[in-house]
């Protein structure tokens, strides 16, 4: 037969993440009660000024073309954003805006990396950086960071893995899959390391940078270490804070050559978000923002139901997250274990299985993350839910053999 896939495009692994979504999904058709906890999701609604806003634009005809780059008005209220959140100002060619912060992370990297540049990545990461890496025929260099560190990478690492082929460092803080948070301090320890290396690059992934439970402003690279902010491309979206996943939303400020770069490639395919969902995210960046703080509380409360959770079961381990709506605990001790149907637990996706399978519980393995030994847990989800998945994900461990 004729061979029809790039070699990229078959060696790209589909999302753990959704594929547990999606297992969990079928099995709830087929009429099992299942406990979905795979999916980064808020289970709130988009809140209502923003939706009236969506529905406006619809109704006074902005349904046409915008520019590639993103409607003037919408580049206005992220510059604004940026500003008074981050301390950062931008000019509109230093602006860009995407089919969700996803397709800005790629465009980034589709605009940079030629074939066999290094990316290099703190690990556990979001499932989709290295297989981005990989479209764009660079080279994911991995660098792990364990419950020991916080889950967070050291300047020592940073510094060993850069070589002259090194383009970015690409960061999420708080961090999908482990809610770590990257301190001011922190971030000027690896900041110091870039400096050394004026060749590469660094790509601050703030998705969460709402969904915090620490206190003091929001640190991201190119506000810590000034001198750096001609090489940081600063990246958000409206998704998780605003419950926006479905609009579609994301943004990124940097130098105006590499922004000129990102919106050609972004010219090539999807040429620019809805002109509605961009309407609606002028309403969430420039709106009310009382609905954040009910938000932020639900999460913590959440949060500290499955941390508190996790730490009962003999066998597993669980740091308290910073941000973001995750846990991510360890369960190095429950492998080589047995479940009651006689088979051993080998590895942390047998885990997940087994969870999925025994108790009606979808979570995802560490290893999805490049982590494995871990699972990660979404508390983005009602509390009722939360509290059966914990008592089903108990039971199903104390069933261990």
């Amino acid at each position: 037969m004729t061979k029809l896939l790039s070699k990229r495009v078959a060696e790209v692994k589909p999302p753990m993440t959704r594929a547990m979504t999606t297992r969990g999904n079928e099995m709830a058709r087929a009429g099992r009660s299942i406990m979905s906890l795979a999916q980064g999701e808020p289970d709130f609604d988009t809140p209502e000024h923003i939706r009236q806003a969506g529905k406006a634009a619809i109704d006074a005809g902005q349904t046409r073309y915008t520019d590639i780059p993103g409607s003037r008005e919408l580049t206005a209220a992220i510059i604004r954003k940026f500003e008074r959140d981050n301390g950062l100002v931008f000019q509109p060619n230093q602006v860009t805006i995407g089919v969700g912060s996803k397709q800005v992370l790629y465009n980034a990297l589709q605009a940079t990396v030629d074939a066999g540049d290094e990316v290099v990545i703190a690990i556990p990461a979001w499932v989709s950086y290295i297989e981005m890496v990989r479209m764009a025929e660079g080279v994911p260099v991995l660098l792990p960071a364990t419950s020991a560190t916080g889950f967070k990478i050291t300047p020592a690492q940073l510094e060993a893995a850069i070589t002259p082929r090194s383009r970015w460092l690409m960061l999420n803080s708080p961090s999908n899959p482990s809610g770590a948070e990257y301190s001011a301090a922190e971030l000027r320890a690896l900041g110091a390391v870039l400096l050394r290396h004026p060749h590469v690059w660094m790509m601050s992934d703030d998705i969460y940078e709402k969904i915090r439970y620490t206190e003091g402003d929001f640190p991201t690279m190119a506000k810590v270490v000034p001198e750096l902010a001609d090489r940081c491309l600063t990246i958000n979206g409206v998704s998780k804070a605003f419950a926006m996943t479905g609009w579609r939303c994301g943004y990124a400020a940097g130098p105006a050559e590499l922004i000129r770069g990102m919106n050609l490639v972004q010219s090539t395919s999807v040429s620019h978000t809805s002109s509605v969902t961009q309407a609606a995210a002028i309403a969430a960046l420039d709106g009310p923002m009382d609905f954040l703080p009910p938000f932020v509380a639900a999460y913590r409360r959440r949060r500290d139901l499955v941390v508190e959770a996790m730490r009962a079961i003999d066998g597993v381990t669980c740091t308290v997250p910073d941000g973001a709506f995750y846990v991510f605990p360890t369960c190095q001790a429950l492998l080589g274990r047995r479940t009651p149907q006689g088979k051993t637990i080998v590895t942390d996706l047998d885990l997940c299985l087994y969870f999925l399978e025994d108790a009606g519980v979808a979570v995802v393995p560490g290893s999805a993350f490049e982590l494995p030994g871990h699972f990660r847990i979404s508390y983005a989800a009602a509390d009722a839910t939360l509290v059966e998945g914990m008592k089903r994900l108990q039971d199903a461990c104390r069933k261990l053999g």
